[in-house]
């Protein structure tokens, strides 16, 4: 099966791109949103790419490139009740919410910001362009290898 690209959003003061480099791997977990869900649940698949966005940030942006290293399993943090991504449907015999591991492949020298983003053409149709608010997304291999040259380009 062909690679397929994805952008993840987090807030870099709750897990950034230094926080993935530092421990090499994570589980991506607290993901509540169907949508997002479903595209980790069921179609991630490890040696997938990823686009590393710092959400919540100023501006927000790209901050560099991860892999999917495992695919969908159940998020352990559902069943914890002190967790604030606990749900109490959930059980470990129908479990709601997945999770996917990644893998640190490079941090940017410079985040590419939303701003310049936006003001690129080439990137107009792109998911997180138009106004998308999920914290996973696809992204079409062209866009990922625009971004990557954007980064690399300065």
């Amino acid at each position: 099966m062909a690679r397929r690209y994805w952008l993840m959003k987090s807030e870099p003061y709750v897990y950034s791109i230094d926080d993935l480099e530092r421990d090499g791997t994570t589980y991506w977990d607290g993901v509540r949103n169907y949508a997002a869900r479903n595209l980790m649940r069921d179609r991630m698949r490890i040696g997938d790419r990823v686009l590393y966005y710092h959400s919540n940030a100023r501006p927000p942006g790209v901050a560099g490139v991860a892999e999917v290293v495992r695919e969908s399993y159940p998020d352990h943090t559902q069943f914890d009740p002190a967790s604030k991504y606990h749900d109490p449907k959930a059980t470990r015999e129908t479990p709601r919410w997945f999770m996917v591991d990644i893998r640190f492949v490079e941090k940017f020298p410079q985040e590419v910001g939303l701003p310049e983003i936006r003001a690129t053409p080439e990137l107009a149709e792109m998911v997180l362009v138009n106004r998308s608010r999920l914290s996973v997304q696809p992204v079409t291999e062209a866009e990922f290898e625009h971004i990557l040259g954007m980064a690399k380009g300065r």
